[in-house]
């Protein structure tokens, strides 16, 4: 019993160790700072989904009181004033990249409507702006068809040719959507969350590798090696001490950069959350250790952790939904631990999931990590070895 304190006092010395190591190194120490608050901000503004004062022109041949409504129907925040400009203007502000979007209303365009003609609308879009050109579209269609309605129902006193007859739109069926779990649609709600969790597998990967390679590097895993300590003991405490570090910044993440500055509601429960990304946290460090032993410097490290990343976070449904993959690819990605982060994560988080919902998620990475904590620790061993 004594031996088995002894030992775990060895794996609390060991980790302070590791705090000690981490304090004295200013450039990981910004990197954690920057990953948490600036990535996660940054990450989620640039390039929302959504619209957000997007630059759109109009060329008005008609200058009736419909195409007057259609100019006045573009608002903000969605988009800028509209700029009214000719034909010609039209084409070199696109070719500029200076609009968006350029709507043309052609002549007697009202006249036309009202005669119960089918008049057309020019819509011409930007499509090396993807994103925008995407979701921009369907809405200025929206925005043109509820306002043709309104003016046919409301029929304002406007020209019409004589002994046309006009009748009110009728939709058979009426549509209404109702968005759960993020009623505004806001990229934000999203893509906040989302950065905390790519940021949690990214800087766990890190700092494991980097504080075995940084002994390494240093000659201090020679030293270790004459001490009565165990390869499990320098693993353990190299696990707990980088897990807790990730754990405590991205808890603060959540709370004042997430729910503090960008105003994201956190709909279940947090402490449910960190319980799953501590098991996340055991499956990522151990994977980190696993990886430094592989790579030996930390150049090659640093390219290993770009093969690995890169793959883990753009397969694992933080970007692209699961379902939108191929069937061996969604079964491939279920030996990862962050695919099962990212289901534990958006069910506590977006859906307020409880227990019940997300334990299959706590089974597979305790599974998970467990199997790459074995790994790691017999190629740990092997290294230790070859050293010794």
């Amino acid at each position: 019993m004594g031996q088995l304190r002894l030992r775990w006092d060895h794996v609390r010395d060991l980790g302070v160790k590791e705090f000690w190591s981490l304090a004295r190194d200013p450039f990981l120490l910004g990197l954690i700072l920057f990953a948490f608050t600036v990535s996660v901000f940054a990450g989620t503004k640039v390039s929302p989904e959504t619209l957000q004062h997007t630059p759109i022109a109009i060329v008005d041949e008609d200058r009736s009181q419909l195409s007057t409504r259609l100019r006045d129907a573009f608002l903000p925040p969605y988009f800028q004033a509209p700029r009214l400009v000719d034909a010609k203007e039209m084409d070199r502000r696109l070719d500029a990249g200076l609009d968006s979007f350029a709507l043309r209303i052609p002549p007697h365009f009202q006249r036309d409507l009202l005669a119960g003609r089918q008049p057309s609308l020019q819509l011409q879009v930007d499509a090396t702006r993807m994103g925008q050109a995407f979701s921009g579209s369907g809405y200025v269609q929206r925005i043109v068809q509820g306002e043709v309605r309104d003016f046919q129902v409301e029929r304002p006193g406007a020209w019409r040719a004589p002994g046309a007859v006009v009748a009110a739109p009728t939709e058979a069926v009426e549509l209404v959507i109702r968005a759960r779990f993020n009623p505004e649609l806001s990229r934000v709600w999203f893509g906040s969350i989302m950065q905390v969790i790519n940021q949690v597998t990214l800087l766990s990967l890190l700092l494991t590798g980097a504080a075995l390679l940084r002994e390494r590097e240093r000659g201090t895993l020679e030293h270790l090696l004459v001490m009565p300590v165990t390869p499990l003991e320098i693993m353990l405490a190299k696990v707990w001490s980088m897990g807790l570090v990730v754990l405590l910044a991205a808890s603060a993440s959540l709370l004042l950069v997430v729910q503090g500055l960008l105003q994201v509601p956190i709909a279940g429960s947090l402490p449910l959350f960190l319980a799953g990304t501590s098991l996340h946290l055991f499956a990522t460090t151990s994977m980190g250790i696993f990886l430094a032993t592989v790579a030996r410097s930390m150049p090659r490290f640093g390219l290993t952790l770009l093969m690995v990343v890169l793959p883990l976070q753009m397969l694992s449904g933080s970007i692209t939904p699961r379902e939108s993959m191929p069937v061996w690819v969604q079964l491939a990605m279920l030996v990862a631990p962050n695919t099962h982060y990212v289901i534990l994560g958006q069910g506590i988080l977006y859906r307020s999931a409880g227990l019940a919902a997300v334990w299959p998620q706590f089974i597979w990475l305790a599974l998970i990590g467990s199997g790459f904590f074995g790994l790691s620790l017999a190629r740990f061993r092997r290294t230790l070895g070859a050293l010794s």
